[in-house]
């Protein structure tokens, strides 16, 4: 549904900044001699995609849509912007003319945010003047490569996690912004919440706290701080027990809030053996319903070695935030067509393909993604691409997966209310049936089980649904990204090294 909302009026221009000066200098340089040499106004296409995922890794999660099309609408350069720009010497008179009437008019096309993505395949392509496309490279990505790196991680951590929950607890180990995006990349690839307030508050991602080791340390004793949380948040709350002695921990922890203790959370040591003592001490003390969640440096490694520990809910941050040692998706922003015609790069080790293109996801006749197809944007129907054999890998059935727990994340300090991406509770939604069904690969009855991935989000500087951008486009994501992970082949829930899960298949055929 089309919404007829330009990029400038989403919010009234009095409470936004200018994203403008967010950006290289050589982008306002290039801008400048283009204006001189006339190229300018020359109609181009540039399309974002990455050369290759990060060593080990089997697929991407394309995300940071929904917040780059929030920063374009405030890519504008108004009289601070212009005076800064001259006062350093960057434009001429021209140049901050042409710039003072700056407002993109083009159009982008881009995956849906939370689609997994490989190498090769153009995730987002912007298409308009010359003059108007270059400026927005960094924009792009600075976006698309942190929110998609967090996001990729996120996914991997979720999928080894299984049916535990994830919570997202990474604001204190990266920039204040960053905190904020990282939460909402993270909650959109399947974490159940996060603790970062300002994403509860911006993009409706349900929020989790209870304490730290600073309200237990400045009590007299560990059980009157145990005794004063329990009184200001309920027995249901979640007591951290390491900071002192674990088994001494738990045994305060049930003698202040009794059976029902909602959880108690292990930061420290060895989070397996803890936790599987931790579990056999709770049952003799008549709790067997209080959760153990597991915090401290984890990342899908660590998440994935206490899978057979009596864990029931995982808190993740500094791994986490960092995109777990790959802290970019790797994306470039490259020239692919002038007037009409495809040009491309040569560079020896970073060549590009020229054209305008389609992407199409092939799957079985179960559902499951075998291949991406990369087409000529001149292509006339996606059956027209070549037929692709799948793997064994490719068509393996998958194990079941779940990304929450609803009574752990509870337990946790999330909300009792709120829905989630499937209209259940924010912690206890299935991601992944098997077999996947073509209803769940996000194909309709009687299409074509080749799915379209780029799709139009922007045409004529206009928004086509506003429904792509705040809470509304956070959920969306979050949905679509449990449908299409759902449909990969089951070796993209496998952690460990090894090699992109979906081929990329490039065709000249029209």
């Amino acid at each position: 549904m089309s919404s007829g909302a330009h990029l400038n009026g989403l919010v009234p221009s009095l409470f936004r900044m200018s994203t403008a000066l967010m950006t290289d200098h050589y982008e306002l340089t290039m801008l400048r001699a283009a204006l001189r040499s006339g190229a300018a106004n020359r109609r181009v296409v540039f399309e974002v995609f990455t050369r290759s995922l990060p060593p080990g890794r089997r697929f991407g999660v394309f995300a940071g849509t929904g917040r780059l099309l929030d920063a374009l609408a405030d890519f504008r350069f108004a009289p601070p912007e212009l005076a800064a720009l001259r006062a350093a010497g960057v434009v001429d008179d021209d140049t901050a003319a042409w710039l003072a009437d700056y407002r993109f008019r083009g159009d982008i096309r881009a995956f849906a945010e939370g689609e997994p993505f490989f190498p090769g395949a153009p995730v987002l392509a912007v298409e308009g003047t010359f003059a108007e496309s270059v400026l927005l490279e960094t924009l792009v990505l600075s976006i698309l490569n942190h929110d998609s790196a967090i996001a990729a991680a996120a996914a991997r951590m979720v999928a080894a996690a299984g049916s535990r929950p994830c919570l997202e607890m990474g604001s204190r180990r990266t920039h204040e912004a960053a905190a904020v995006a990282a939460a909402r990349a993270a909650y959109l690839a399947g974490f159940a919440a996060s603790s970062n307030l300002e994403a509860a508050r911006t993009y409706a991602v349900p929020s989790v706290g209870t304490s730290a080791h600073a309200f237990t340390l400045v009590h007299p004793t560990e059980a009157e701080a145990f005794a004063a949380q329990v009184a200001a948040l309920g027995r249901d709350t979640t007591l951290l027990v390491d900071t002192y002695d674990v088994p001494a921990g738990i045994a305060a922890a049930v003698a202040a809030a009794g059976p029902e203790l909602g959880a108690i959370r292990i930061d420290s040591g060895d989070l397996g053996g803890l936790a599987t003592a931790a579990r056999a001490q709770l049952d003799a003390l008549g709790a067997p319903d209080t959760r153990i969640i597991a915090t401290g440096d984890l990342d899908e490694h660590a998440i994935a070695r206490l899978g057979e520990a009596p864990v029931d809910g995982y808190g993740v941050g500094t791994s986490l935030v960092t995109g777990s040692g790959a802290p970019t998706a790797g994306f470039v922003y490259k020239l692919v067509e002038v007037d009409g015609v495809a040009v491309a790069k040569k560079s020896v080790g970073k060549s590009s393909r020229g054209g305008r293109k389609r992407v199409v996801r092939r799957h079985d006749p179960s559902g499951r993604a075998v291949a991406d197809v990369v087409l000529p944007a001149t292509a006339a129907a996606v059956t027209a691409a070549p037929a692709i054999v799948p793997t064994a890998n490719a068509t393996a059935n998958a194990t079941a997966t779940a990304t929450a727990n609803a009574a752990a994340v509870a337990a946790a300090g999330a909300p009792s209310a709120g829905t989630s991406s499937a209209g259940t509770s924010s912690a206890g939604r299935t991601l992944a049936a098997v077999p996947v069904t073509a209803a769940e690969a996000g194909i309709r009855s009687g299409e074509s089980r080749d799915r379209e991935l780029l799709q139009s989000i922007v045409v004529g500087g206009e928004l086509v649904d506003n429904d792509l951008v705040g809470p509304a486009g956070t959920r969306r994501a979050r949905e679509h990204h449990g449908r299409a992970f759902a449909a990969l082949p089951p070796t993209a829930r496998d952690v460990r090294f090894g090699q992109p899960c979906l081929p990329v298949v490039h065709t000249t055929h029209a």
